[in-house]
């Protein structure tokens, strides 16, 4: 599914309180740039069967004390098979999401830190990641010109995504 659809797919599904899909058709520009940075449309997340995402925290090798938590996003199937998580865990599974979907969660995962996007498929080793702060500035940018007293856009629901 394209970029513009998976928005549309968005707005649509957003629950319609009156503010939440207007909300994410503003921040709508921001989800297609940072996907823009990325080469495939859909990715495979880590999931448990309650469909929580797998969170992975690593440490600076430099100084362990110092950590962030990710989420890993992978190109394909066998990709994730190369991880071989699921021989590890038999209730972690791998599901396909569209890219912008995927985005607009990482703006609400409050304990993530970022989402490490795996390309190239068969290459692990190195991976764009796109930072929660990141995404938070850009989103506040583009709602910035739209804030005005008395706009639904100061109304962002903490549980938006």
């Amino acid at each position: 599914m394209d970029l513009d659809r998976q928005i549309k797919v968005l707005i649509d599904e957003a629950p319609q309180d009156g503010v939440t899909p207007q909300v994410v058709a503003a921040v709508a520009p921001v989800l297609v740039l940072l996907a823009g940075r990325l080469r495939h449309l859909e990715y495979y997340i880590l999931q448990n069967l309650d469909r929580d995402w797998v969170v992975t925290t690593l440490s600076d090798r430099a100084n362990s004390k110092v950590t962030k938590r990710v989420i890993y996003a992978f190109p394909t199937l066998a990709d994730v098979s190369a991880v071989a998580v699921s021989e590890q865990d038999p209730e972690i599974v791998a599901s396909p999401l569209p890219v912008t979907h995927i985005l607009f969660q990482l703006f609400a995962l409050e304990t993530v830190d970022s989402i490490i996007f795996f390309d190239t498929p068969g290459e692990l080793n190195r991976g764009t990641e796109i930072q929660r702060g990141e995404l938070q500035k850009l989103i506040k940018l583009q709602m910035q010109p739209r804030s005005t007293p008395a706009s639904p856009f100061n109304q962002i629901p903490p549980d938006i995504a």
